[in-house]
């Protein structure tokens, strides 16, 4: 992939550029001390990602981002940044990525993996129509990491976070169950108090050793138990996959 990387430190840019001396498959098409050198250069080189820093004098990293968004050709924006306040900000103006400065080779690796893996289309709208989302974000060390949504198999309330397990692992969340629930109906049901499942995910409804409900998620073929109170709406929303 071709990357711009935009920081108004030069050796924050150096860094950059010889952790991405390293890998294969990217290279540094351009870099820029700011924004408006920013929106400059990507009109001539179209990089596939921009490495982007939020504090920088004049344009910031926020407003750069929400101008490269209006392109033709929209990049995948990275932030990289010493400061973890912008988050919300950052995923609102469709950044793929959110890495905390100094900025790890294998952390950046790992972004720049998921930005090649987005197409177009995602990357126009990772925020979502209506304001539903397509992906979430979960905080993995000094990382920020997006999920997408459709890969969800459910969520579970874990003390005070919610955790999603999904095709890539596990992750915990800072939503509520509650506002999950409310933002991606139909598409999760409740099944227990502290239990949302992805419909699309299951297999079907059925009866444990002891007689209990559960159901099944077919991939995984992981099993979650139903309360009594809900066995008869996830019976209802599966429309005949029951055994």
């Amino acid at each position: 992939m071709r990357i711009l990387i935009v920081d108004d430190e030069r050796p924050a840019r150096q860094r950059l550029v010889d952790q991405i001396g390293d890998m294969p498959d990217h290279e540094v098409a351009g870099q820029a001390a700011g924004g408006s050198e920013a929106l400059a250069l990507c009109r001539d080189i179209r990089p596939d990602v921009v490495l982007l820093d939020i504090r920088m004098p004049g344009m910031d990293g926020i407003e750069t981002a929400r101008h490269l968004a209006d392109l033709a050709t929209p990049p995948a924006i990275i932030f990289t940044t010493a400061y973890d306040e912008y988050a919300l900000q950052a995923f609102e103006a469709q950044a793929v990525g959110y890495l905390l400065k100094p900025i790890r080779r294998h952390r950046l690796g790992q972004a720049l993996e998921r930005a090649a893996r987005l197409t177009g289309d995602q990357l126009s709208g990772i925020a979502g129509a209506g304001g539903r989302r397509r992906y979430l974000c979960a905080r993995a060390g000094d990382e920020l990491r997006l999920i997408p949504v459709c890969d969800i198999y459910y969520f579970r309330a874990d003390r005070k976070y919610v955790r999603a397990c999904h095709a890539g692992g596990e992750d915990l969340l800072d939503d509520s169950l509650k506002s999950l629930e409310e933002e991606f109906a139909p598409d999760f049901c409740r099944i227990h108090r502290n239990a949302l499942v992805a419909l699309e995910h299951l297999s079907g409804l059925e009866s444990d050793t002891e007689g209990k409900p559960v159901v099944r998620f077919r991939r995984t073929g992981e099993t979650l138990p139903v309360s009594r109170r809900h066995v008869g709406e996830i019976r209802q929303r599966l429309k005949g996959g029951i055994r």
